[in-house]
């Protein structure tokens, strides 16, 4: 377990990696990408030529005995939640960042760039059940909760599998409107394309899958003990058999496309990062993709 002198020195460095990445550009992506989430009533004004018949107000009109009409604009602010996987196989990574590391670099970019917008950002730590909540905040020491908070539970060793369905649940019980949410996870669980689909439907859902190279290519290191971090199982592997490797290689990339196919026909969106890669262009692509798309729909 991490001590707590680590600990806020790795919060205070993902806090100045993620102040680098969220500059003006992801800002105004983000803003672009994310629209507001309803109408909020402006004004009731006088009817002039050109307005639309649908938005007179009969009863502000009864009342002066002129035509009056009931103006909305965009509810610009939104309501952010993270859930986010901290289970057993979060802590995977040979290398010097786990998937867990990612998942806090990516969570705190996310927040980052919607509290410079004034949006309110919350949080929902799971793995084979609900670690903790955190209701919608704005402001950056809300963003610095969410990270110390994720990266206290992956450095606790709070093992365990994944339970994607308990973390939907917990996203609809306690977010009754809807809001932009980010699951992020190596979806290493089962039984969760309904519920994700669901959720698709009541929110602005994005997947943010997370892996390590590690999981899809075996070394050649000869007999080797592999460990499932999850269920604590074992198995010995002669990792020097090309056969093995390349059996390893094609089921990793099959699992991996079958998490694309569900989450694809959830009509969630999905971003995918790796360990070894800055979590930021993918997060940058992804909002201008988004951005575009809404342009084009005339949004």
């Amino acid at each position: 377990m991490t001590d707590t002198a680590e600990l806020m020195r790795k919060v205070r460095g993902i806090r100045i990696m993620a102040d680098r990445l969220v500059d003006d550009r992801l800002s105004g992506d983000w803003r672009s990408a994310f629209k507001g989430q309803g109408l909020e009533f402006e004004e009731i004004r006088e009817y002039v030529p050109g307005d639309d018949v649908r938005d007179i107000d009969w009863n502000a009109t009864a009342r002066t005995g002129f035509p009056r009409v009931k103006r909305w604009s965009e509810e610009r602010q939104l309501t952010v939640l993270l859930l986010v996987d901290v289970s057993g196989s979060q802590a995977f990574g040979p290398g010097a960042r786990t998937k867990a590391d990612l998942a806090a670099e990516l969570s705190c970019l996310l927040a980052l760039a919607s509290v410079r917008s004034q949006d309110n950002v919350g949080l929902v730590l799971f793995s084979d059940r609900i670690l903790l909540t955190l209701r919608p905040r704005k402001g950056r020491h809300a963003v610095m909760r969410i990270v110390r908070e994720i990266l206290s539970a992956a450095d606790g060793a709070v093992g365990g599998g994944t339970d994607i369905r308990a973390a939907l649940d917990c996203l609809s019980a306690i977010q009754r409107r809807r809001a932009v949410v980010f699951l992020v996870s190596d979806f290493r669980a089962e039984d969760w394309r309904a519920p994700l689909a669901a959720a698709a439907r009541r929110h602005d859902l994005v997947c943010c899958s997370v892996s390590d190279p590690a999981e899809s290519q075996l070394p050649d290191a000869g007999l080797v003990e592999l460990a499932d971090p999850e269920t604590g199982e074992t198995v010995w592997a002669d990792t020097s058999s090309p056969t093995l490797r390349a059996a390893f290689a094609a089921n990793a990339a099959a699992r991996a496309e079958r998490i694309r196919t569900m989450i694809a026909a959830s009509g969630a969106g999905l971003m995918e990062f790796s360990t070894s890669e800055d979590p930021a262009p993918t997060v940058r692509a992804f909002f201008r993709r988004r951005a575009m798309r809404a342009r084009r729909a005339g949004r």
